[in-house]
């Protein structure tokens, strides 16, 4: 497949900007759509002189902006979404409504000109399943929908569904990526990341709020890794039409998380264990573990992590004390 326009809706979010970033530097022309509801200018005012950059602030679910830009374009990352476990369980509405429209106009105006579009969906949608690793045909547990928790998964796998109809009616090439933790320079604390948070607090000499009995372990995997795939991916027809997760192996507790960014931030602080009703209130759902499997990221694109748990750390950590600084490029 052969693309030289891309667009990228979120494209001044957490990972939106990093792939814009990369985009650039191989070459591609590329046009963000993003309207800044939790993603940051900032995040790409760096890019503003660069003449392959185009930013357009508005929202991706405009059917007349998107009717006008995706003709004009070979190549679509559909990334706008709501993110985040605390604005799930606050704005649930929000959430659900915005994701689904979103990706419904995205995916329409993809179909009606003929354009490949990459979803990113999330490790979310495996649900409450307990058999790991998750691998891309296997079932999904989802929980009560009753526990507003399972609104985003839901949303997402509803849009992972929309997408396949798309490529089975009419041969869409689409491109799925269920992202597992993804982390790195950028991503904020401010909707309930874990490490981030972490790390602002170690750097701060706060104690590390830890959710429930921290024992809930994850898999950490370096946003720079991650666009890595993102980039790949769509390079290669017959992923079109399949679902690939792309994430770390490295399991991690969440209570280890914390002292492992406690000794590496050379902070003097505690633990301080939050009890999930506390945090989301009554009747929180949470995964115990989320480990991908990679088989299909391995065979399809050669895609491995390159980044250990302890790369990131030191470069959140170092960013934090040394904002301005300029650190490798992890």
């Amino acid at each position: 497949m052969n693309f030289q326009n891309i667009v990228v809706t979120g494209g001044a979010g957490f990972i939106g900007s990093h792939l814009v970033e990369a985009l650039l530097k191989r070459g591609y022309h590329v046009t963000i759509i993003d309207d800044l509801s939790t993603g940051k200018w900032s995040n790409i005012s760096h890019l503003e002189d660069n003449p392959n950059f185009r930013a357009i602030i508005a929202s991706a679910a405009d059917t007349q902006l998107l009717e006008k830009e995706i003709p004009n374009h070979d190549l679509v990352y559909h990334l706008a979404s709501a993110v985040g476990v605390k604005l799930i369980i606050e704005q649930p509405v929000k959430t659900v409504e915005s994701i689904f429209h979103t990706t419904d106009v995205v995916l329409k105006l993809c179909s009606r000109y003929r354009k490949p579009v990459v979803i990113t969906s999330t490790s979310e949608v495996y649900g409450k399943s307990t058999t790991v690793p998750f691998s891309e045909e296997m079932d999904v547990v989802m929980g009560a929908t009753e526990k507003r928790r399972w609104a985003y998964a839901c949303a997402k796998a509803l849009d992972e569904f929309l997408a396949l109809a798309h490529f089975y009616e009419t041969n869409l090439p689409v491109f799925i990526v269920r992202l597992f933790n993804t982390v790195g320079p950028r991503q904020t604390g401010q909707y309930g990341m874990v490490l981030p948070t972490f790390v602002e607090q170690a750097v701060n000499g706060k104690s590390l709020t830890v959710y429930g009995d921290g024992k809930q372990k994850r898999c950490f995997c370096s946003v720079h890794d991650v666009i890595e795939g993102l980039i790949q991916l769509p390079l290669v027809p017959k992923v079109a039409g399949k679902v690939v997760n792309l994430g770390s192996q490295e399991e991690v507790s969440i209570e280890q998380l914390a002292q492992r960014v406690i000794e590496i931030a050379g902070a003097n602080s505690t633990i301080e264990y939050i009890p999930y009703e506390q945090a989301y209130g009554a009747g929180f759902d949470d995964m115990q573990q989320r480990i991908p499997d990679l088989k299909r990221a391995q065979t399809l694109i050669n895609w491995n992590p390159q980044y250990s748990l302890d790369d990131i750390i030191h470069q959140l950590v170092q960013l934090r004390k040394h904002p301005t600084s300029m650190l490798k490029h992890y």
